[in-house]
């Protein structure tokens, strides 16, 4: 049987391009830069399914901004858990 994998995604938001970022869980769980994506929904879409195609959970996070309300609905659309921080 092979093991459960679960990753965290935070997402800084942008106009023009997001930039991403995984940790999968676990101690030994590996935490690396995804890259640079277009902000589009198209792009976020095939972004956020190759991700969610590699683990068995994802759980995304973004901060609250202007830029970020469809990207929250685009997630949730997909099946996934959305957390929206913000600063104080």
């Amino acid at each position: 049987m092979e093991d459960y994998r679960e990753a965290f995604v935070g997402i800084d938001v942008a106009k023009l391009k997001n930039a991403i970022a995984i940790a999968e869980a676990g101690r030994e769980g590996e935490v690396r830069f995804f890259g640079e994506v277009d902000a589009s929904a198209p792009a976020m879409r095939r972004v956020i399914g190759r991700i969610g195609s590699r683990f068995d959970h994802v759980h995304l996070c973004y901060e609250a901004g202007p830029t970020g309300y469809g990207l929250y609905r685009l997630i949730r659309l997909l099946g996934h858990e959305c957390t929206v921080v913000r600063r104080h």
